[in-house]
């Protein structure tokens, strides 16, 4: 399955990569999602984030890799890929896409995921779709100049 969502910001798009750190990774984290970071490295090839979720008191341990990373005059990106993930999640790829805009820049999140079965991914997307949509308003408020 795959979503995709796209968020305008108010700031360039080299300094919206920079801030993709810890804190910005909190503030993104859905309000009925517990979650314990065990390690977050960054968004740079190699780096590990590995986090502990809690869904309704069911927790499990969900471990990315930053597989790739670069920048050109119009975009920066990583990727992040599930290596450890909850059930029933068999493949997970993130793509953090940020694009540079006239006077702002676009942040678009492009994931990939898969269970095995093709029912149990319908049944994932609502949760996944309301999760990432979750961030469009973290990222403006985020991401608002200050004049």
């Amino acid at each position: 399955m795959k979503i995709k969502i796209k968020t305008k910001v108010e700031q360039d798009f080299r300094s919206v990569f920079q801030a993709f750190d810890i804190k910005l990774f909190m503030k993104l984290k859905p309000p009925f999602v517990g979650l314990n970071v065990i390690r977050f490295d960054g968004c740079k090839k190699n780096d590990i984030v590995d986090v502990e979720i809690n869904i309704l008191g069911f927790k499990q341990r969900w471990v990315s890799v930053i597989t790739d990373n670069g920048e050109s005059a119009s975009e920066v990106y990583f990727v992040d890929e599930g290596k450890d993930l909850p059930k029933p999640l068999k493949d997970w790829k993130h793509r953090h896409i940020i694009e540079k805009s006239v006077d702002s820049s676009i942040i678009i999140d492009d994931i990939t995921y898969s269970s095995g079965n093709f029912l149990m991914d319908l049944l994932l997307f609502p949760a996944f779709f309301l999760q990432f949509y979750y961030r469009k308003p973290v990222y403006r408020s985020y991401f608002r100049k200050l004049n």
